[in-house]
């Protein structure tokens, strides 16, 4: 086959055209609903050698941007056919997502709107500055950003602690069996606690068995992967009927404790750049549409008052869980309603404290 890649590209025998490398597609569930919340794109080469030997390869050619840039344009060529309400996750190593050729890849979409950007990288990042300028400019766009194998040591940890994502993916070593080994379920907990501390998502990742599906469906994980739900495929697959009803039974077996969703209160929002909009409460959103701030009014003298969104839940979090979570911010922050949001970040409605303790009171 004749080379269609440019010059600087010439690194056969890694690959002899640009249609070598192709695209596959697994789907992300959403346990709570038992549908698909998003699809992580997934490189695949010609012969038996797994991606990670590719990009290793490439990266000792001096190409590993322009490999990462090209399977980036591939995956995001997609966004047009991606299902409505999902959202599709591509994987960046951090020290490329600076390069002229991943950068490029990036910019190449309208809008960022729907994409993941998954840091898969876990070594110390040589800019964190860089970094989070970087994973900035990309949310500014639209952008969500995961990091992958979180818990899986010092790096992963560090990532988290600078660039704050939205998504967090569980550490593969901590999903494996977790069913059989309490200290790995322990850990996944734990990580889970972290996550919703900073505000995020937390993905678990390779789940291949019903035990562990059932692990963290009780440990309340929103997000799931793995060949259980359904294998990588060149097309946006839907869940079959068969793993639909899987999860549901296994989400509704895990179910101890009531939602919040029965007790959620509507609420107005506004965009950060419009005026004054009625008497409070209220939540303010910014362009793309996440919340920054709550409005609400002072219990002695009804002035209106600003405070910071200091907790997001999903509506399917537990009564009792949530409650906890709530008594355990600032003092100052304590008693501030908590936004119920979906999986995309969209706002669903207000929690009440003294609703939260009132259920949980008759659980």
């Amino acid at each position: 086959m004749t080379s269609t890649l440019p010059d600087h590209w010439d690194c056969r025998p890694l690959l002899a055209g640009e249609e070598d490398l192709t695209v596959v597609f697994q789907p992300i569930v959403d346990l709570a609903s038992a549908e698909v919340a998003g699809y992580q794109a997934l490189a695949r080469f010609p012969g038996t050698a797994s991606p990670d030997v590719w990009f290793a390869a490439a990266a000792e050619a001096g190409l590993g941007a322009e490999l990462e840039a090209l399977a980036l344009r591939k995956a995001l060529a997609a966004l047009p056919d991606l299902p409505p309400n999902t959202f599709l996750t591509v994987n960046v190593s951090p020290h490329l997502l600076g390069t002229a050729p991943v950068a490029a890849a990036l910019a190449q979409p309208a809008t960022l709107r729907r994409v993941v950007v998954e840091l898969t990288e876990h070594m110390p990042t040589p800019d964190l500055r860089a970094l989070r300028e970087q994973t900035a400019a990309l949310r500014g766009r639209g952008a969500l950003i995961a990091i992958d194998d979180a818990g899986s040591g010092y790096a992963g940890l560090q990532q988290l602690a600078e660039v704050r994502p939205q998504l967090v993916k569980l550490d593969r070593a901590l999903v494996a069996g977790a069913d059989t080994d309490p200290v790995k379920a322990a850990l996944a907990e734990m990580v889970g606690t972290f996550t919703s501390r900073i505000d995020a998502w937390l993905l678990a990742e390779g789940v291949e068995t019903v035990g562990e599906l059932a692990v963290f469906a009780r440990l309340g994980v929103p997000l799931a992967q793995g060949w259980l739900f359904g294998r990588p495929t060149p097309h946006f697959a839907p869940l079959t009927p068969e793993v639909t009803q899987l999860v549901r039974a296994q989400v509704a077996r895990a179910q101890l404790t009531e939602s919040v969703a029965s007790l959620l209160r509507p609420i107005r929002q506004r965009e950060a750049f419009d005026g004054d909009d009625g008497p409070p409460p209220y939540v303010v959103v910014d362009r793309t549409e996440v919340p920054t701030e709550l409005v609400l009014a002072d219990l002695r003298t009804g002035a209106p008052y600003r405070a910071p969104v200091s907790l997001r839940v999903h509506p399917s979090a537990g009564v009792t869980e949530t409650l906890q979570r709530a008594l355990t911010r600032p003092p100052v922050h304590r008693f501030d309603p908590v936004l119920c949001t979906d999986r995309s970040g969209a706002v669903l409605g207000l929690l009440r404290v003294e609703d939260l303790a009132a259920a949980a009171a008759t659980s």
